[in-house]
């Protein structure tokens, strides 16, 4: 009896060394789920921080445009200026010629040698000055050769340098699209690794938009969520555009950009924007975070990114490729990285 109760002790013994042995082994050793499941937040992780520079990229590439087309308006203006200039300086040289034939023809012997001695044009035009004879009228004209002609030269010198400023911009912005695409095509490669994490994630992200899009339009149906200042509505429109794709440079309801985004909306209501969050932010009036109030412009990441507060603690925005434009809460990241609000 005393031999089966030590060899019943034993067994037990063995039976809880062997089970603490197993649950430790498991403990050590993650499940291929939980395994999966961190290896995607560590993708995520990585992909938002691509995300947060593309952006800035992004933006950085908007602003190059804004100045490219300002360059070419300014040629534009220019080389319509030179046309002119250039038949303005045509006219006074017919004029010139003909005064100058007038003297040449006339009885004044010293006029002829004055002129005949000229070595350039603009030792002609001094010695015309100095004829006694020359008339207001002669006067005149040799001051619009001289006018015209040094318009043309300025203006030839203008257009000379808006073109090595537009070829340097153009090839900055060859630069700024390899390296977006670079991260574009990164992105997509980290994505693919953890695909289906990433889809079930999507169908809980729209069940989450659809829940934020009923209570933004239960705040705006009551009152509570009047755009600030002289923008209007501009809430109500921002929200027809939930879910239109991200792309960057967009401007328009085929895909948006962040700063694309608030331009196009605000353009609704009569206020110009530029492309570009940075450009914006040194628009309208700053407006304290605490004070924040539907239709305010709010700005992150180093003004990297810009959306539209509709209050509730809540903003509507196109965030970043493979995204659409959205709502998001002014918690976690966009808490830490906020930059400050302008209020049009």
């Amino acid at each position: 009896m005393i031999r089966a109760t030590k060899r019943q002790a034993f067994f037990v013994a063995l039976v809880v060394l062997l089970a603490g042995s197993l649950f430790s082994a498991s403990a050590a050793r993650p499940s291929p789920v939980t395994s999966k499941q961190a290896q995607a937040q560590q993708v995520l992780a990585e992909i938002q921080s691509i995300d947060a520079n593309l952006e800035k990229v992004v933006e950085a590439y908007n602003a190059s445009q804004i100045k490219l087309d300002a360059i070419k308006e300014e040629q534009r203006v220019n080389e319509r200026r030179l046309e002119i200039a250039r038949s303005n300086y045509g006219k006074a040289q017919t004029f010139l010629q003909q005064r100058l034939v007038a003297l040449y023809t006339s009885e004044d012997q010293s006029a002829l040698e004055i002129l005949l001695g000229a070595s350039s044009l603009d030792d002609l035009l001094d010695r015309v000055d100095t004829v006694n004879r020359v008339s207001e009228q002669d006067t005149r004209i040799v001051g619009e050769v001289r006018h015209f002609r040094a318009e043309i030269k300025q203006r030839e010198a203008e257009l000379e340098k808006a073109r090595a400023e537009q070829e340097r911009i153009v090839a900055d912005q060859a630069a700024k699209k390899a390296a977006i695409e670079g991260q574009l095509a990164e992105r997509q490669k980290l994505l693919s690794t953890i695909k289906s994490e990433i889809d079930r994630l999507k169908r809980q992200e729209a069940a989450q938009q659809a829940q934020l899009a009923d209570q933004a339009r239960t705040r705006l149906s009551s009152g509570g969520g009047n755009p600030a200042g002289h923008a209007g509505g501009v809430v109500g429109i921002a929200m027809q555009y939930l879910g239109v794709p991200y792309v960057w440079g967009g401007a328009s309801p085929s895909g948006f950009d962040c700063s694309g985004f608030t331009m196009y909306v605000f353009a609704q209501v009569g206020i110009s924007l530029p492309h570009n969050a940075a450009m914006q932010y040194g628009m309208g009036s700053p407006v304290g975070r605490e004070f924040l109030q539907p239709g305010d412009l709010v700005f992150f990441n180093g003004l990297g990114h810009v959306g539209l507060y509709i209050g509730g603690n809540q903003f509507i925005h196109a965030p970043h490729t493979g995204d659409v434009v959205k709502i998001s809460a002014l918690t976690g990241w966009y808490a830490e990285t906020y930059v400050g609000a302008r209020r049009f």
